[in-house]
């Protein structure tokens, strides 16, 4: 009777030990399984995708010559101007009678002299490239959930480089500076979603061996094109600054054709998407580029049978489906919000260092070329970062860097000027690589069905923080460094910080679905706490 009751009371704990159902594969490893080791072809599409960033960047840094003012003389001897004395020549050639200066170059090579903008005011001058980096916001807050929802990765990044491209050339056909703020404003709203797409579906392509390395392919091909802008620009530096337009818009066109006929749509995003079919053809395409075609036969059968149940609503939402599926997850919007503010914080010093530091010469070719090469060391640390470290701590880390030599640079006097250059590329050098290493990070923080939209927002946050940073240079440059330099540095140390809030995403495999995320941290918890019970509502 005792020995009965024992096993009465036994057997529950039994049953739940066997009870417990094997987990069935993840989307990830199917489509691993499917495509086999990453193979040169199919790596080597991956990067021609990246190459996109270089056309991105070309885009963001081309006023830096366009809108740049030139320089100008006195016209005549020295001595038939009685006008244009040296002591007149320090001051603006507004200030001068016309006809007593001339400018250095021809007034074609830039958009101020071609329409005489030199006595307009700093708010008109300054209007097209602020109309670029507005059109940047307008984009990508109505045009970052395409890629998740209606269009998907490669549709939104064919549309937006052709439209790109075509706003470019019509920007070369302005007639006054009011249609070119306009055009500036058009190729910046269409400029908005090329990095994220390009990024997100480059390293969706390949096996989770190679994401790493595809993305600092792309972060190459960023600096790729901003090293070209200074060599273009010497080249036609007696030329107008249309052709700098055509130049840069038209090899964008060809390209964007080449990747129409060349690149795949994510199997990632068709599967999520329940477009099966088209995913599995798009996997037996990489897979037999990979070589992996006849060993993969059971691995498309169970990917046929695999149905992949979207979140309630995300099919049929519209475009801001993949926003409301994050809103009703608090540990989503947590995770959105702390990227977003270290987003934020790096992005004012990426894309203010260079209007502060300016000029590391009076040569503008020479100091835009120091500005850009600065990019190449940052993509290889983020890399061996990205490979051997906490993602975490090494944001915080690079930020902390990077304010502290900006902090140096406010506290260097103005007589060192060799120290305060060094502290200079060190801050901008730093904050390069947690720029991309963010960018990588919220790839991997964010399941597929929600993940362009969500580095969508990251990029958006640094293009905001790009926004004020102007502001933060011009009052540095009539006041004192501290308010361009000494904020730069508060602002991205204080905002690294947010990036310890967030979870170790290193050596494991990305999510496709919310649920499947909530799944995956619930058990991340669990095991590291097991006394605790652990909900959804308290993931990080």
């Amino acid at each position: 009777m005792a020995m009965d009751e024992d096993d009465t009371a036994a057997a529950p704990l039994l049953t739940s030990r066997k009870a417990k159902p094997a987990k069935p594969p993840s989307i990830d490893e199917l489509i691993e399984a499917c495509i086999g080791d990453t193979g040169a072809l199919q790596l080597l599409r991956a990067v021609l995708v990246a190459f996109a960033w270089a056309f991105d960047a070309q885009q963001v840094f081309i006023s830096v010559f366009t809108d740049a003012e030139p320089r100008w003389r006195c016209a005549g001897s020295a001595g038939s101007n009685s006008s244009c004395t040296p002591a007149a020549a320090a001051a603006v050639p507004c200030a001068l009678p016309g006809g007593t200066w001339v400018w250095d170059r021809p007034a074609r090579t830039s958009v101020v002299s071609e329409w005489a903008l030199q006595c307009a005011g700093p708010a008109l001058v300054s209007l097209p490239a602020s109309s670029f980096f507005a059109g940047c916001l307008a984009g990508g807050f109505l045009l970052t959930t395409l890629a998740d929802s209606l269009l998907g990765r490669k549709k939104t990044l064919l549309v937006s480089l052709a439209s790109m491209s075509a706003a470019g050339v019509l920007t070369a056909l302005a007639p006054n500076i009011w249609a070119y703020a306009a055009l500036r404003f058009v190729s910046g709203f269409a400029r908005s979603v090329v990095g994220t797409c390009t990024l997100v579906l480059s390293t969706e392509l390949v096996g989770r061996r190679w994401r790493d390395v595809v993305s600092v392919a792309a972060f190459f091909c960023y600096a790729v094109g901003f090293l070209s802008l200074p060599a273009l620009a010497f080249a036609l530096r007696e030329a107008s600054w249309r052709s700098m337009y055509f130049w840069m818009s038209a090899p964008c066109l060809c390209y964007a054709v080449l990747l129409y006929f060349v690149a795949q749509e994510s199997p990632r995003w068709l599967l999520v998407r329940g477009r099966t079919q088209e995913a599995v053809q798009t996997l037996r395409q990489i897979a037999s580029l990979n070589g992996s075609s006849s060993t993969a036969t059971t691995s498309f059968s169970t990917l046929h049978a695999c149905s992949v149940r979207e979140e309630a609503g995300a099919s049929g939402g519209g475009v801001f489906a993949t926003l409301r599926m994050m809103s009703a997850r608090p540990w989503a919007i947590r995770r959105l919000a702390a990227i977003m503010v270290a987003g934020f914080g790096v992005g004012m010093v990426y894309f203010g260092m260079p209007l502060s530091v300016g000029s590391l010469g009076p040569n503008l070719y020479l100091s835009t070329t120091y500005n850009a090469l600065a990019e190449v060391p940052s993509a290889v640390l983020s890399w061996l970062l990205m490979a051997r470290a906490d993602p975490r701590a090494s944001v915080a880390a690079l930020a902390a860097s990077a304010g502290a030599c900006s902090l140096a640079c406010a506290a260097i006097p103005r007589g060192a000027g060799a120290a305060r250059m060094a502290a200079e590329l060190a801050s901008f050098l730093a904050t390069c690589a947690a720029y991309d290493l963010i960018l990588i990070y919220a790839i991997e923080l964010f399941p597929t069905s929600v993940r362009n939209s969500a580095v969508g927002l990251v990029r958006q946050a640094m293009v905001l923080g790009g926004v004020a940073a102007p502001a933060l240079v011009a009052l540095g440059r009539e006041r004192s460094v501290i308010w361009s330099f000494g904020v730069f540095g508060l602002a991205i140390g204080g905002a690294g910080l947010f990036a310890a809030c967030l979870p170790e995403t290193r050596g494991r495999t990305m999510s496709d679905t919310m649920k499947e995320e909530e799944e995956r941290n619930e058990a991340s918890c669990t095991s590291t706490t097991p006394i605790a019970k652990h909900g959804g509502r308290d993931l990080v």
